[in-house]
């Protein structure tokens, strides 16, 4: 849930890269931190588990406007995508106003994308949420590999409901920033109509 800080005239709103283990999602946010300028930007902060990395940084983006008044603080977190974190990743996602789920388009990685989707769905459900109480946008990401499933076919198993997609070669930055706007550009839709309902 976005958060509002009054005296800094900011609403800080909160981002979460997910999906499947070594699906692209620390490379969306470490590139997108890489090319934010120094002056809006905070830390890049990085939690280590055996296998994978939890990432965190906020930013203040340029061209994204102003909410009632207020810029806006956007907030990226990464997810680690082995199944057996689902304690870590659903705390990550508390308070989320945003998911990115980052799809893995390699053929030998759809049972991985399948379980990764139905544990986000299990995880807003902790929080009495679905995939449209949150701004949502599926990456179908390493569409440059060989042996990837068609993007018909990833969105038959991820996204039946039709939400907004973009396909993507994350390691070389291709589709990184079109997903950063269209996740940023919704999010901000979604608090304004919940800002204009009360």
């Amino acid at each position: 849930m976005a958060f509002v800080n009054v005296p800094a005239r900011e609403i800080c709103c909160k981002i979460v890269y997910v999906g499947p283990g070594l699906s692209g999602k620390t490379k969306n946010v470490e590139l997108i931190y890489e090319r934010t300028a120094p002056s809006a930007k905070g830390k890049l902060l990085s939690l280590k588990t055996d296998t994978e990395r939890t990432l965190f940084f906020d930013f203040l983006p340029i061209d994204l406007g102003s909410l009632g008044g207020f810029r806006t603080r956007i907030q990226l977190y990464t997810a680690p995508g082995q199944i057996y974190y689902a304690a870590s990743r659903r705390l990550i996602l508390r308070g989320a106003d945003g998911v990115v789920f980052v799809a893995d388009s390699q053929r030998a990685r759809v049972e991985a994308n399948a379980e990764s989707m139905d544990d986000l769905r299990d995880g807003l459900a902790d929080q009495g949420l679905t995939l449209d109480g949150v701004a949502f946008v599926v990456q179908y990401n390493k569409r440059d590999l060989d042996e990837i499933a068609t993007v018909e076919e990833l969105r038959g198993l991820l996204n039946q409901d039709g939400y907004p997609e973009i396909e993507a070669v994350a390691a070389k930055g291709i589709g990184v920033f079109e997903t950063l706007k269209l996740i940023s550009r919704s999010t901000l839709k979604r608090l304004e109509l919940g800002r204009t309902r009360r």
